[in-house]
């Protein structure tokens, strides 16, 4: 039966693999094998138990919000010239 195991490198989990754990499998030097959990997610810790913090959403960057709001605009000038949003869709890909 396969399992999953945690790579861990200096406490953290730096991949996930699939492993019999009794066939012969050398993940690399400086590298320990657990049995991961539900908690055990690559760039996670571990220290004698599995931790994950989510990273925050970075800020979208002005072009992002330039190109959000000209979206806008034009779906809302379609919907002024009386699309539907089915019809909307169609053209914006969304």
């Amino acid at each position: 039966m396969m399992n999953r195991y945690a790579h861990i490198e200096n406490g953290i989990v730096t991949n996930i693999s699939l492993w019999d754990g009794v066939c012969e499998y050398n993940p690399g030097e400086n590298v320990t094998m657990v049995l991961a959990d539900d908690n055990a997610r690559m760039g996670g810790t571990y220290d004698g138990e599995f931790h994950f913090v989510e990273p925050p959403v970075p800020e979208p960057t002005a072009e992002q919000v330039a190109a959000s709001e000209i979206k806008a605009s034009a779906i809302g000038k379609l919907k002024a010239l009386g699309l539907n949003d089915a019809e909307i869709a169609s053209i914006t890909g969304g």
